[in-house]
């Protein structure tokens, strides 16, 4: 099956980004968001992104009006999926509203559409088995920022159909991304491998091992990684890594996976990371500065 029409669910950064790489394929892509406020955003967040690249010479105004009239923002569900090959949600990692959303794309999409979720770490399986199709649905795990970032995880699970793996592969390679395949384990290859670092770097900024800046460095020059573990954590969001590690150490039954204290307390009072303005660093700036933890 070709792709041809192309729905994002959630306009958020993930969802955006989502949104943004499909209308860059070529695909007539639908983005639609629960909150017209929030779609507003998602819209205004693409359009500054091309903006950025024509200003830095990375694309021209030509590439920014033929991406912007396959982008078209839908306010009704419904309308936004009826003919869709592929949807993307793309809404919070909250177990029970995903499986809302992916009830309602059950009735709504198309019988052939392959439905795919954004989830870092939940089960895919759960979220397949609120639909009647569960052969159709795949974690396709995408990675912030989704332009720039290259790697695409997808997760099948035991009822996951060939057809729809080579779909969602295809989607991924159309969007300029190299896909991996893993199975529907909590975590999955990257979400556990990334948070268990994460958290282990904060336990050792909580010991006083050294700064957080060292820290990451330590990761980024000893280690090649492309960004440390703590400003990775800020990029990604306090509260979305604070969440799977708890699915983790629920999953597994297993306290090692427990959330350090310290990401508790960021959490409970607000410091979310680079969307809230502050989180380990202080990104008001625009960059990551050191910034007290008491």
């Amino acid at each position: 099956m070709s792709i041809r029409n192309v729905t994002v669910i959630g306009a958020g950064t993930m969802g955006a980004g989502i949104a943004q790489m499909c209308a860059q394929a070529g695909w007539n892509t639908s983005l639609y968001d629960a909150f017209p406020e929030g779609l507003e955003r998602g819209m205004q967040r693409i359009d500054a992104f091309w903006d950025k690249g024509i200003a830095r010479g990375k694309t021209t105004p030509e590439q920014k009006q033929e991406w912007e009239q396959n982008l078209h923002p839908v306010n009704d569900m419904e309308q936004a999926v009826s003919s869709a090959d592929l949807v993307i949600e793309a809404v919070p990692e909250i177990p029970e509203l995903k499986q809302k959303v992916f009830e309602q794309l059950d009735a709504y999409a198309p019988a052939h559409a392959v439905l795919g979720t954004n989830t870092s770490s939940l089960s895919i399986s759960a979220i397949a088995n609120a639909t009647r199709r569960p052969e159709q649905v795949i974690g396709m795990h995408f990675f912030n920022p989704v332009p720039i970032m290259k790697l695409l995880e997808l997760v099948q699970h035991d009822s996951t159909s060939e057809a729809t793996i080579a779909l969602a592969q295809a989607a991924g390679k159309a969007m300029g991304k190299t896909t991996i395949l893993v199975k529907d384990i909590p975590g999955f290859a990257t979400s556990r491998l990334g948070v268990v670092l994460g958290n282990e770097a904060i336990r050792m900024l909580a010991d006083g091992v050294a700064s957080a800046k060292d820290i990451d460095t330590a990761m980024v020059l000893g280690y090649k990684h492309p960004m440390g573990p703590l400003a990775l954590t800020d990029l990604v969001g306090l509260d979305v890594r604070r969440d799977i590690l708890r699915n983790l150490q629920s999953s597994f039954d297993d306290d090692a996976y427990a959330p350090h204290p310290l990401l508790e307390r960021l959490v409970e009072e607000g410091r979310l990371g680079k969307k809230s303005g502050k989180g380990i660093y202080d990104w008001s700036t625009g960059s990551a500065e050191e910034t007290s933890l008491e």
